[in-house]
């Protein structure tokens, strides 16, 4: 599989995405749910803590990731809702650092939300990953 950052502008890459990454020859997809910060029983965590919620909400990605052996570095599309974008953007940090780490800089959305699925849950995280 090959991948190419397409980015016609660099101020993206500089804030820690792609504007899109162009694959091929790739020889497995995988579209991953949204992931909250759920613990491993359904619970929804962390009430009103954006970047603990956060944090999880990566761990359960990266859970569902390695369940089809793969990693955040694979993941070639990120969309982030969240019901408080600037409380988001504050915690930002938690999410560019784990991506950094993988080296991964996928072509990210965020988008601002009324609510998630439970009234506790502040983010949530969809990724398409591609290995």
């Amino acid at each position: 599989m090959e991948r190419s950052a397409v980015n016609p502008w660099t101020w993206s890459a500089a804030l820690g995405y792609h504007q899109a990454e162009l694959v091929s020859g790739n020889t497995r997809t995988l579209y991953c749910a949204g992931q909250a910060a759920m613990s491993s029983d359904g619970q929804a965590r962390h009430d009103g803590d954006m970047a603990a919620q956060l944090t999880l909400s990566l761990d359960n990605l990266e859970a569902v990731l390695a369940g089809a052996g793969m990693a955040l570095a694979d993941v070639v599309r990120l969309t982030v809702c969240t019901t408080d974008v600037d409380r988001l953007f504050e915690h930002y940090g938690v999410l560019a650092a784990r991506l950094g780490t993988a080296g991964a800089a996928p072509p990210t959305t965020m988008l601002g939300v009324t609510r998630l699925a439970l009234p506790s849950l502040m983010v949530e995280l969809e990724a398409t990953a591609v290995a």
